[in-house]
């Protein structure tokens, strides 16, 4: 396809974008619109409903970011509940972690794993051909309903809650997910911008502080996103932050993760005191 203007509207005031882009596909499911891109800053990059969701150019600092700070929590994570993740990059981030024996990866359309297998295969690395590994089509909701497994993790790697994930941000949803939770379990969530959804964030946050004990902040600068980027670890017994830098860095040791590009034992502090930078916005969200 031609080359097109490739702007996105975080907020109804901000807008931002890559000059320079070519669109690679254009495909309405029966959920949403899906675009590829080929960008000259991030290489290629997918959208969801004109939102971006992933670069093969920095997919590293969002997906290290949700996965590992609440992996490195849990003292042996087993099993994995991925809710949405079909660009299979949370999954492969996953899998660095020895001692995951099973991923479930509850995505709902079929589309997003096709057009990101087929034009960001680099994102999931594979994660799919992987035994430990499966890949679940259909409502993540219905899943939760149905399953009688048991997690130690659960990613929330989905659109917005003004998308059709809207379900999986309620007080009943994570109720459910309690279910199938283990005790010593841990959620990663990924909030927003906290310059341009502050309302949202405050809302998600004060929902997960009503259902778990723990609720710890973190963000990153995230290219693609064009902002500081806020998620969050909860749990109902283990505190995300608690760990400091000797102890990540023993964890990651013995589990013989390196390599890592964005987070790492000197991150970890700092991306949870980020969000103190936004806390103008976020008022008490922070003061607690």
């Amino acid at each position: 396809m031609k080359n097109a203007p490739l702007l996105f509207h975080p907020a109804p005031d901000a807008l931002y974008g890559f000059p320079g882009a070519r669109r690679l596909a254009d495909v309405r499911t029966a959920w949403q619109r899906i675009e590829v891109w080929e960008t000259p800053q991030l290489g290629r990059l997918f959208a969801l409903d004109g939102r971006p969701m992933t670069a093969a150019g920095d997919e590293f600092v969002y997906h290290e970011c949700m996965v590992h700070p609440a992996a490195l929590a849990h003292p042996s994570p087993q099993a994995a509940l991925v809710l949405g993740g079909g660009d299979g990059g949370a999954a492969r981030q996953l899998l660095r972690h020895p001692s995951v024996a099973r991923i479930v990866v509850a995505e709902l359309d079929p589309d997003v794993v096709r057009l990101t297998a087929e034009h960001l295969p680099e994102v999931g690395g594979g994660a799919f051909d992987d035994a430990r590994v499966e890949l679940v089509i259909g409502d993540a909701a219905r899943f939760v309903a149905a399953t009688r497994e048991r997690f130690d993790l659960v990613v929330f790697d989905l659109t917005p809650p003004d998308s059709p994930a809207a379900g999986l941000y309620t007080p009943a949803f994570y109720a459910a997910l309690k279910r199938v939770m283990r005790e010593d379990a841990l959620i990663s969530v990924h909030l927003g911008s906290p310059y341009h959804h502050a309302a949202r964030i405050a809302t998600l946050l004060e929902g997960l502080r009503d259902a778990f004990a723990f609720v710890r902040a973190l963000g990153a600068f995230v290219p693609l996103y064009g902002s500081l980027w806020l998620m969050a670890v909860a749990s109902d017994r283990l505190d995300a932050a608690a760990p400091d830098a000797r102890q990540i860095a023993e964890r990651l040791a013995s589990r013989g993760i390196d390599g890592l590009r964005c987070y790492g034992p000197d991150a970890h502090a700092g991306l949870f005191a980020a969000p103190f930078i936004a806390r103008d916005k976020l008022g008490r969200m922070f003061a607690r």
